[in-house]
């Protein structure tokens, strides 16, 4: 069995045992390859010391030399090569209070996390699998090295990491690791909000986000978003749904494309519903208001990840309208306003979301909510197309033209326009220069 790696990786190998030392490639790309995938990065173990690499290479960065990591760079690519090491013992199920090098491979690949991720390779020795890494990649499961409490009171994000790796993949998880997440679940509560998130995004960004399921069967989402639990504990006996909040939720995820915004935005669309459910005298359900509701939720939830402020405000915007158009007649005039209060540049997103919402629900009225998006499809063509105003920079005046017209600068300038926008999303034809100069004169 031979892997190919980039020859700059297998320069460092060569390089190291030249000077007497072991290097193998290890972990995430040895995994990757052995599946076929490209690895993002390329990642080098050995049993030089960081001072002794550094020696060897003339161009290296000291990105975690306490840890025994060093860059080695080839031009703008950099390979992390790290010593072979032993932890210490752990603090707050997080980082290990001490590391300690080794010249033992061994040590070094039964402290990492799942056997699959244990595995080194370089082309003398061929693959390192002390821990059956190999035989779990064909049965396709996600398995601790040696005993998964013990890794999982090492670091409690590997708890989640596990399901992460088994959505990218396609994975089972083992049962006895299955059994070592429950029960230590509630650790993560230890884990920076940095982290859950880095993971989390992984997982409902993979081709199998309806993963989270098993995050919440294992206790997984009652400490790192409750909120997904009350979903799933939410029933909608309504005629336009046939699942849960929870389960319609997760058909939503899996009918958008795997991009954060739109993930995110599928996952929070109807985190309102579980606080907006109220049941009428024939025991149906209605969830008025719900968006609003969402997104305050959504709001929320990602600020505690610590998401960015741009990516909040985008995902937040989806989950506002993500029912506009779902029922009732659409026309240009409403559209317009729709689109002027949604932002023209998401609109592609919003489609994506009020389809993948449409095929998560049941078969009630289909027709018409389907002829309801081509429609808005068809209507945002024609905005774009005769470049129709949606914004107040787009009118065909501004401030200064208002300014030469006698008005000074203030509440009054902003009130005239957004007024002016007000007529011209009522009738794009009158934003002429010369036209909203006239409907200014007769205001006074």
């Amino acid at each position: 069995m031979k892997i190919e790696m980039p020859d700059a990786a297998r320069h460092i190998i060569e390089e190291l045992n030249k000077e007497g030392f072991e290097a193998y490639i290890v972990g995430g790309c040895v995994r990757d390859s052995l599946l076929n995938k490209t690895p993002d990065d390329w990642d080098i173990t050995t049993s030089a010391e960081p001072y002794q690499v550094k020696e060897i290479f003339k161009r290296t960065i000291d990105t975690g030399i306490e840890h025994g990591t060093v860059t080695v760079m080839f031009g703008k690519e950099g390979y992390e090569v790290t010593t072979y090491r032993i932890d210490g013992k752990y603090e707050n199920h997080r980082r290990p209070e001490s590391v300690s090098f080794t010249k033992s491979l061994e040590e070094d690949l039964k402290r990492r996390d799942f056997t699959i991720n244990a595995m080194a390779y370089n082309d003398e020795t061929g693959l390192v699998d002390l821990f059956g890494g190999m035989e779990d990649l064909e049965k396709r499961v996600i398995r601790c090295v040696g005993n998964p409490i013990e890794r999982f009171n090492e670091d409690a994000l590997r708890i989640l990491r596990a399901v992460r790796f088994a959505a990218q993949l396609g994975f089972e998880i083992d049962e006895e690791t299955e059994c070592a997440i429950k029960n230590l679940a509630k650790d993560l509560k230890e884990i920076s909000a940095e982290r859950i998130q880095t993971e989390l995004t992984k997982l409902i960004t993979s081709d199998n986000p309806g993963m989270l399921e098993t995050a919440y069967r294992l206790g997984i989402t009652a400490v790192i978003l409750p909120e997904f639990d009350l979903m799933m504990e939410t029933p909608q006996n309504i005629k336009h749904h046939i699942y849960d909040v929870g389960h319609h939720t997760l058909k939503v995820m899996e009918n958008v494309p795997k991009d954060k915004v739109l993930r995110y935005a599928a996952l929070l669309h109807d985190s309102g519903k579980p606080a907006s459910k109220k049941q009428d005298d024939e025991g149906f359900d209605h969830f008025a208001g719900h968006n609003v509701i969402s997104e305050e939720i959504a709001d929320k939830v990602l600020k505690r990840l610590k998401m960015d402020n741009d990516t909040i405000k985008k995902i937040k915007n989806l989950v506002y309208w993500h029912d506009y158009g779902i029922g009732g007649e659409i026309t240009i005039k409403s559209f317009r306003r729709a689109m002027s209060k949604m932002g023209i540049e998401n609109f592609s997103d919003f489609i994506a979301i009020r389809r993948a919402d449409m095929l998560a629900q049941s078969m009630y009225k289909r027709e018409e909510k389907e002829e309801n998006i081509r429609k808005m499809k068809e209507m945002y063509d024609t905005v774009v197309s005769e470049k129709q105003c949606l914004k107040i920079k787009d009118l065909a005046i501004n401030g200064n033209d208002l300014i030469a017209l006698g008005m000074k600068p203030g509440k009054e300038m902003g009130e005239t326009l957004k007024y002016l926008l007000d007529k011209v999303l009522e009738n794009p034809e009158l934003n002429e220069r010369e036209t909203l100069i006239e409907l200014v004169k007769a205001m006074k």
